[in-house]
């Protein structure tokens, strides 16, 4: 006996109830998410870049069906962003100038269409006014070659008021963003955390070493005494951090480097007896990518 189909009024009624239901879920997770914060205490950051890579990349995972994996994530960025807000002020700068609006554009993807965001017209002011406390978060261009006036230049140090890089944008998708398409990296006053243990690690964290040299050192020789510690090297960036000087280098590491890693110091006695100064600027999520 063939089963008669619901009628279009019985399958909007359905249509009904789940909305119901997805909204009682989110209000049920918006409690929970108070009760986090009340855990955490007042007066810091509510962010963990490392943790929202993670739920993201667990969704994608276990996605099925027809619904674009890429509108899920970007339903649950929205979702993440609004209930971060909700346990303190959280505000973005966003380096933006005129003539490059694309990075706007993809950190309000990232960060939610409600979410306070300022224009920076430099990087390096991006980078002032997250050390300074008036912006929680900024987002600054991806390093490469040939950056006129590198920003990471300006972050030398490992106390709690020098921003860390704590992740890479866009996360899963440049969507229909406007502007070069060039990634971003987000910086806060906020460990780098890993987001995946042993092996796995190598292929889904990134981290990002600063190096400045007593003198000049081919990057031959340098890759050599990181991957001999260990540190396996993906990209560099170079730049003098004053003229005459030898330049300084900031280099992209497969896997988690934190603060005092001893793969940093192992580096630095197979550079001797050149004078090397080493310090981890955070890391990132590897961005999801769908075919």
């Amino acid at each position: 006996m063939t089963q008669t189909p619901p009628s279009l009024e019985e399958l909007r009624q359905r249509i009904d109830s789940i909305d119901d239901a997805l909204h009682a879920l989110l209000l049920e997770r918006a409690e929970v998410v108070k009760w986090v914060g009340a855990v955490k205490g007042a007066g810091q950051v509510a962010l963990r870049p490392g943790r929202e890579a993670t739920i993201l990349r667990r969704l994608a995972a276990r996605h099925q069906g027809d619904l674009p994996v890429p509108v899920i994530l970007r339903m649950w960025r929205e979702l993440i962003s609004g209930l971060t807000q909700m346990q303190g002020r959280f505000g973005v700068v966003v380096f933006a100038p005129e003539e490059r609006r694309g990075f706007w554009d993809v950190a309000r993807d990232h960060f939610g269409s409600f979410t306070p965001m300022t224009v920076a017209k430099t990087a390096v002011a991006v980078v002032r006014a997250v050390a300074e406390g008036s912006a929680s978060v900024g987002v600054v261009p991806f390093p490469y070659e040939d950056d006129a006036d590198p920003w990471w230049r300006f972050i030398n140090g490992d106390d709690a008021k020098t921003p860390r890089v704590v992740a890479r944008l866009p996360f899963f998708g440049r969507g229909n963003g406007r502007g070069e398409d060039r990634d971003a990296l987000v910086i806060a006053l906020v460990p780098h955390e890993a987001t995946a243990e042993g092996e796995a690690s190598y292929q889904l964290d990134r981290s990002l070493v600063r190096i400045e040299l007593g003198e000049d050192v081919s990057r031959g020789r340098l890759k050599d005494g990181l991957e001999g510690a260990g540190l396996p090297v993906i990209n560099f960036s170079s730049c003098l951090s004053r003229p005459g000087s030898a330049p300084v280098h900031l280099v992209e590491i497969a896997g988690f480097v934190g603060p005092g890693d001893a793969r940093l110091g192992e580096c630095a006695k197979r550079l001797a007896p050149v004078p090397v100064r080493l310090n981890t600027m955070g890391g990132y999520a590897v961005p999801l990518v769908f075919r």
